[in-house]
């Protein structure tokens, strides 16, 4: 294996010192100028990734209220531009943009040119389609070319974007893009995965029917639907235009908070919420992040060039950061596949195979996935040639510090000279990272390394405060560029204030406990409130209430995520059932049926117990959040107040069970 270059964070370090003089003799002190001069820090970030626009910004921060931040107002931007302005020189090296697999072995390569003339051609066929600036653009898509393709086709022409995965039951997918109205459905008809061809015909054409918005079809046909779907147009048919005018082709320059995308994070209450992002907030923040993930990084004189995994599916916001290795240079090294075989045949190597089959040089995974290959015994030696592994990286939940030199031992002996943990946590919310990695800094199992350049992040105690080596809540109290621009249809900006910034105004709250020691390491324990967060997705507790009781058998439901202090998630559900009906095996298996078929395998509870009550507020609210301190060891009387519970004798009964568990 080649010795790494120099990181991302020391040649952005020494661009400071050569460019505006600024010298720091700490990671610490260098982030602390970052979140103390916000105007000069985001103006070295525009500055060093060589961002351009046709006219001037006025200002960097024009106003640093939160919510209700502007930034950069007067330059215009386009991500795609960001994406294809690396095609001739990464293309001159030899590198390829995209390389994609599947379950069935089918090897893809698409080059730097190939992936810009596709851009140019479905954006093209988009606006032959009636696809204009700020129109939505719905995708039902897998991880796979055509799904990037069809982001940069949209981000080109100013059309706004937003995805599901196919993984997704019918009426989550409904329940999302519903709100958006999206113009233009782009969509596969089956897609092969856990070992099984599953065919998809039969929910587009139920989307179809429950999007009325939806005026077109742009279709991704497969050998795996079982019938033919009415379409527009075919994407063999999209990505074949005339090469004149492909060539002619250009990104449409757009404003810097023009809309991105629209993605979804679910709280606890309502329908997921749609959360827009802006196209400039976003390639800032992206840069950003790129620095603490030393993506971009090359190896040696040979300059073997970046080859960047990380495993997600298409809605997780982590496929938005593989997706940002190409706005680096980098090769992105894509998955399409069930990361742990079949039900029939678990194998958790799938991936370690396909990482030494391409030579990845970041392997980057939710949590879960590496513990789980821990417990599984896997080999990484005998999965095939690790040596190009540089980097592993890890979100999601919590890495439990076991698995951590786990993992490392792994890459080792399977021929690695060395091996970096790159440990992140943020969120869909702002599509970013507030604490990750830096190469420079000590690495602690368990950890992550710094809080991230420009991400005003503390951990605050019940009194508002900033603590240091004590669990807090997460808050971020200066705006960062990639904070949402609103949630769509969203009044007044009642669900967005309610979401981030009910419990400390003009503070964002993330939902997060944290702890910061004096070295500015951080610890994520877990979720605060009761969103579900499963594997990197979260889901919102009443979409799991949705599917459960729409089951005849079920009167009342409650779920919560055991997920703390570094430990695996342990989701349980409580249903109360109709007099005279019992919970045995075959009404187990409908419960998970209809959580797997409306929202995702990924939310199958752990457990399933039958109980009389679900303790209820006064105003007839769930009591989640208290049952989950309950379950994670905390006294009752510390956690609810049973004066303002409508039934309090209920509790009796997650008391003994949260004694008997612990």
């Amino acid at each position: 294996m080649r010795a790494p270059n120099i990181p991302q964070l020391r040649l952005y370090q020494n661009w400071l010192n050569q460019t505006r003089g600024l010298r720091f003799d700490s990671y610490d002190a260098l982030w602390r100028w970052s979140v103390t001069d916000l105007d000069a820090f985001w103006q070295s970030i525009w500055d060093y990734a060589g961002l351009r626009s046709p006219t001037p910004h006025t200002a960097v921060l024009a106003d640093a209220r939160m919510p209700g931040a502007r930034w950069f107002p007067g330059a215009q931007v386009n991500y795609a531009r960001e994406v294809l302005r690396h095609v001739d020189a990464a293309h001159a090296a030899g590198m390829p943009a995209i390389v994609s697999d599947n379950e069935l072995g089918e090897v893809r390569e698409m080059s730097w040119p190939e992936l810009r003339r596709q851009v140019a051609s479905v954006a093209l066929t988009l606006r032959s389609l009636g696809v204009g600036r700020g129109d939505r653009v719905a995708a039902y898509m897998p991880n796979v070319p055509e799904t990037m393709v069809a982001f940069l086709a949209c981000s080109s022409i100013g059309a706004i974007w937003s995805v599901c995965a196919p993984d997704m039951g019918t009426p989550a997918v409904a329940d999302r893009f519903g709100q958006i109205e999206p113009k233009l459905l782009i969509a596969v008809d089956g897609v092969h995965y856990g070992g099984k061809p599953l065919d998809r015909s039969a929910v587009l054409q139920a989307l179809r029917g429950q999007l009325p918005s939806v005026q077109k079809l742009l279709l991704v046909k497969t050998p795996f639907a079982a019938g033919e779907v009415a379409h527009d147009v075919e994407w063999q048919q999209a990505a074949g235009c005339d090469a004149a005018q492909v060539a002619a082709f250009e990104p449409e320059w757009l404003p810097f908070d023009h809309p991105i995308w629209i993605v979804y994070s679910s709280g606890t209450t309502g329908l997921p919420k749609p959360i827009v992002h802006g196209q400039g907030g976003i390639i800032l923040t992206m840069h950003a992040c790129g620095l603490h993930n030393d993506v971009g990084a090359s190896y040696g004189a040979n300059n073997f060039g970046e080859r960047y995994h990380w495993y997600s599916s298409t809605g997780w916001v982590m496929w938005n950061s593989q997706l940002s290795g190409l706005a680096f240079g980098a090769t992105i090294c894509i998955y399409d596949g069930n990361p742990a075989g079949s039900k029939e045949k678990p194998d958790w190597s799938v991936l370690w195979r396909f990482v030494a089959r391409h030579k990845v040089s970041f392997f980057g995974a939710g949590a879960a996935y590496f513990t789980h290959c821990m417990k599984a015994g896997l080999v990484a030696r005998d999965c095939g040639d690790l040596s190009r592994v540089r980097a592993l990286g890890s979100t999601g939940s919590p890495l439990p510090e076991e698995v951590q030199r786990w993992g490392s031992q792994q890459v080792l002996d399977a021929g690695s000279e060395a091996v970096w943990w790159c440990n992140i946590s943020g969120g869909t919310d702002f599509c970013g990272a507030f604490v990750g990695g830096n190469r420079e800094l000590p690495e602690v199992p368990g950890q992550m390394q710094c809080r991230e350049l420009g991400h005003a992040v503390e951990a605050w105690n019940d009194r508002g405060r900033p603590v240091i080596g004590e669990v807090g809540e997460l808050v971020c109290t200066r705006p960062i560029p990639s904070m949402p621009l609103y949630f769509w249809g969203d009044q007044g900006n009642a669900r967005y204030l309610s979401s981030y910034f009910d419990t400390y105004p003009g503070v964002w709250r993330h939902g997060d406990w944290i702890r910061i020691g004096a070295d500015g390491g951080c610890i994520i324990y877990g979720r605060s409130d009761a969103t579900i967060n499963r594997q990197g997705l979260r889901m919102g507790t009443s979409e799991i209430y949705n599917a459960v009781e729409s089951l005849p058998e079920v009167l009342d439901s409650m779920v919560v995520d055991l997920e703390y202090l570094g430990r695996q998630s342990y989701m349980p559900l409580f249903v109360v059932l109709r007099p005279g009906v019992a919970l045995d095996d075959a009404l187990r298996g409908r419960l998970n049926q209809a959580i797997r078929s409306s929202l995702s395998p990924r939310f199958v509870p752990d457990d399933i117990f039958q109980v009389a009550e679900i303790p209820r507020t006064l105003s007839g609210k769930k009591q989640e959040l208290p049952i989950k301190k309950l379950l994670l060891g905390q006294p009752l009387d510390k956690v609810v107040n049973r004066e303002a519970m409508a039934n309090p004798a209920s509790l009796d009964w997650y008391v003994a069970f949260a004694e008997r568990r612990l």
